[in-house]
C-alpha cells in the first residue's frame, strides 16, 4: 500500500522540485553573475581585476544596469528548472526507498549520501551545458576584454556558436568538474539539510507541544526551511567552491586546447594567485548561498505540502 502511494505521488515530488529550482535562480542569479566574473578575471595573470565583490557589482550596475546582473539567466532558469525537479524529486524517491529499508525516522547517512551522490551525478550532465552557456554570457559584459566579433548576442547565439566552433564536445566542456562538484556537493548539501532540519524540528516540537495554531505551524515550517536550507547551501559551497572555480576557468577558456582537468587547473591557479585564487568569488557565493538555498528549500517544501505529499515531515 505504501509503495502504491509513493508511486502515485512521485510526479508531485518533481513538481515541488521544479518550484525549488526556479526560486534558486530568481533569488541567486545576480550573486552568481558577480561570482563568475570574479572567478574568471581574478584568476588570470593579466587583464581586469576586481578588488572585491562590491566593486564588481557596482561596475556591472554602472555599465549595464540591473539586467547585467541577470545576464545568462535564461539558460540558468532552464537548467535550474530541470535540475531542481530532478534533484529534489529523485532525491526524495531514492532516499525514501533506502530509508524505508533502514526503518528509522532519524536521518541516515547510509540513505542520504548514496541518494544525493547519485542525483548529483545525473544532474551534472544537465547542468554542464546550461552552465557553460550561462558562464560565457556572464563574463562577456561591457567591461570584458572579449572583442565585439566574439560576443554572443543571446543565449541561442551562444549555443549556436559553441556547436559550430567546438561541436557537441564543446557543449559539455567542464563536464568532469561539474560531475565532481555535484556528486560531492549534493552529498554535503542534503546531509546538512536533513540533520539540521531534524534537530531543529525536534527542539521546536517539544517547545510547541500542545499548540494547535496552524499559522504558527506554517511560520515554524518556513523558519526551519530557511535556516536548514541556508546552512546546507553554505556548507555546499565551502566544500566545492575550488572545483567550481576550475569549472568556470575551463568553460570560459578562449582556446579549445586548454586543459579540462580540474585538478590541473586548480594547481595552475594556486601557483599564480595562491590559495585565495582557489576561492575566488567566495564573498558573493556565500552571500548567495544562504538566501538562494533557503528560498529553494522553502519553495520545495511548501509546494510539496500544497500538493498533499510529505506527511512524514509534519
Amino acid at each position: 500500500m505504501r509503495s502504491e502511494i509513493q508511486t502515485s505521488s512521485a510526479y508531485k515530488e518533481y513538481i515541488a522540485g521544479l518550484a525549488g529550482g526556479l526560486a534558486t535562480v530568481a533569488v541567486g542569479h545576480p550573486f552568481d553573475t558577480v561570482k563568475v566574473k570574479l572567478q574568471k578575471h581574478n584568476t588570470e595573470t593579466h587583464g581586469i581585476k576586481y578588488k572585491n565583490a562590491l566593486q564588481c557589482s557596482t561596475r556591472i550596475l554602472t555599465n549595464e544596469g540591473v539586467k547585467g546582473l541577470y545576464r545568462g539567466a535564461t539558460s540558468s532558469f532552464l537548467g535550474m528548472a530541470v535540475e531542481g525537479s530532478i534533484s529534489f524529486g529523485l532525491y526524495s524517491q531514492l532516499k525514501q526507498s533506502l530509508q524505508g529499508e533502514l526503518n528509522s525516522s532519524k536521518p541516515q547517512l547510509q540513505a542520504i549520501i548514496p541518494a544525493a551522490a547519485s542525483v548529483g551525478s545525473i544532474i551534472s550532465f544537465i547542468l554542464c551545458p546550461s552552465e557553460l552557456v550561462k558562464c560565457r554570457m556572464q563574463v562577456q559584459g561591457t567591461d570584458s576584454l572579449i572583442s565585439r566579433n566574439d560576443r554572443y548576442s543571446s543565449t541561442l547565439d551562444c549555443v549556436s556558436k559553441t556547436f559550430k566552433n567546438e561541436g557537441l564536445k564543446g557543449i559539455f566542456r567542464g563536464g568532469s568538474a561539474t560531475f565532481l562538484r555535484e556528486s560531492v556537493g549534493n552529498s554535503v548539501f542534503f546531509s546538512c539539510y536533513e540533520y539540521s532540519r531534524y534537530y531543529m524540528r525536534l527542539q521546536l516540537d517539544s517547545s510547541l507541544s500542545g499548540h494547535r495554531d496552524q499559522q504558527l505551524k506554517v511560520l515554524t515550517d518556513v523558519g526551519v526551511g530557511i535556516v536548514s536550507g541556508g546552512l546546507a547551501g553554505v556548507a555546499f559551497w565551502l566544500i566545492v567552491l575550488p572545483v567550481d572555480v576550475a569549472k568556470t576557468v575551463i568553460q570560459t577558456a578562449p582556446s579549445t586546447k586548454s586543459s579540462t582537468n580540474p585538478f590541473q587547473i586548480l594547481g595552475s591557479i594556486y601557483r599564480k594567485t595562491g590559495f585565495r585564487g582557489c576561492y575566488a568569488g567566495l564573498g558573493p557565493t556565500l552571500a548567495r548561498a544562504f538566501p538562494a538555498n533557503a528560498a529553494a528549500i522553502v519553495s520545495w517544501e511548501l509546494t510539496a505540502k500544497l500538493l498533499g505529499i510529505r506527511p512524514d515531515r509534519d
